[in-house]
């Protein structure tokens, strides 16, 4: 992938996230009769938070952040900051319209005002700093000498931040990616035991946490534990914090249980024993532990203590981020896949015409 293009994958990757967000659940559709335009007359909303309001503005800031990075090359980067900040309303404008025909979405103009002032202050700030996601940056030199090269590299820096956001849905399971039965409405494979769902659990994490410590290893050029084991805890931290905001205090570690920390103690001790191994016989096994977990994730049980705990669980504010991080758990299993089996080799891959380009 050439240097250029990577602003332009995480630009429209972010519209994507976006647009999911903000017309999740996707369901129930109908057309309520009322005028399409008619909430951009509409006068200050009676009840509103300011985290709603800041929320909208974070939410499109790297839109146009990441916007202007792209059309900068080609533009320049005083029509990039115009063309980013109107393609942004674009947007905003779009989905609010779209929110029309969602019962459980109301259009705002508030919400589209906020939306513009973030998309035109991170096309602004895209404007000032925007040149270290281009070539020559010395954040583009920092890639380059401790990532794989190529477009391989840059798919499997966005599979890691993906990871990362898929830890902040308090409705999961420690790791539990992947899972299809609440998207296909699908019965357990068998009854919950306690005698069994810890082993199950464990099982699950273990594999997990072993696939993604193999697959982030392929990603660096250099075999360096800590940046794994790094990641791999700040995963940890921000289920935490995501428990914490998002239900109560009391359950900020509900997520450690003694099948979770079993199957993670497992999982890591498994990968430190096969550190030494080849690059490509890593990448089998990784792809082994993660369809391994897979399988474990759908099959496994509900937890009906787990359940009981979620009882607390009100998305309300956090609507739009609780669709987006469900999403990313839902895909992200399948398409680590899909990059593990597009790694490079002396007829290139997937991202590549050859694995040097």
């Amino acid at each position: 992938m050439h240097p250029h293009r990577l602003p332009t994958v995480l630009a429209l990757s972010w519209g994507v996230l976006i647009l999911y967000a903000s017309l999740y659940p996707l369901t129930g559709w109908r057309d309520s009769g009322a005028p399409l335009l008619d909430f951009l007359f509409a006068g200050w909303p009676r009840w509103f938070t300011f985290f709603d309001l800041l929320t909208n503005v974070l939410a499109y800031l790297p839109l146009g952040f990441l916007g202007v990075s792209a059309l900068a090359p080609t533009l320049g980067w005083g029509w990039a900051v115009v063309l980013a900040t109107l393609g942004g309303v674009g947007l905003s404008l779009g989905v609010e319209l779209a929110q029309n025909f969602l019962p459980s979405r109301i259009p705002s103009n508030v919400d589209l005002a906020m939306n513009a002032l973030g998309v035109l202050a991170g096309a602004l700030a895209g404007a000032r700093w925007g040149a270290l996601l281009l070539d020559g940056s010395r954040l583009a030199f920092r890639r380059a000498r401790h990532v794989a090269p190529g477009g391989w590299g840059d798919a499997g820096l966005l599979l890691a931040g993906l990871w990362l956001l898929t830890q902040f849905d308090p409705t999961t399971l420690l790791f539990g990616n992947g899972d299809l039965r609440r998207w296909l409405a699908l019965p357990s494979a068998f009854a919950f035991s306690t005698g069994r769902a810890p082993w199950l659990e464990g099982a699950a994490v273990g594999a997990h946490t072993l696939a993604v410590a193999l697959l982030l290893a392929q990603l660096l050029r250099r075999r360096r534990w800590l940046p794994i084991l790094g990641l791999l805890l700040v995963a940890l931290a921000g289920k935490s914090l995501a428990t914490y905001v998002m239900m109560q205090e009391r359950l900020a570690f509900a997520w450690a249980t003694p099948g979770s920390l079993g199957g993670l103690a497992i999982g890591l001790m498994l990968w430190f024993a096969l550190r030494p191994l080849r690059a490509h016989l890593q990448r089998a096994l990784a792809g082994v532990a993660l369809i391994a977990a897979i399988v474990l994730v759908n099959v496994a049980p509900e937890n009906p203590y787990f359940a009981h705990t979620l009882q607390v669980w009100h998305p309300g504010q956090f609507l739009n981020f609780h669709g987006l991080t469900r999403l990313a758990a839902l895909v992200w299993p399948y398409l680590a896949l899909t990059w593990l089996l597009c790694a490079p080799t002396e007829k290139g891959s997937c991202f590549n015409l050859r694995p040097d380009e």
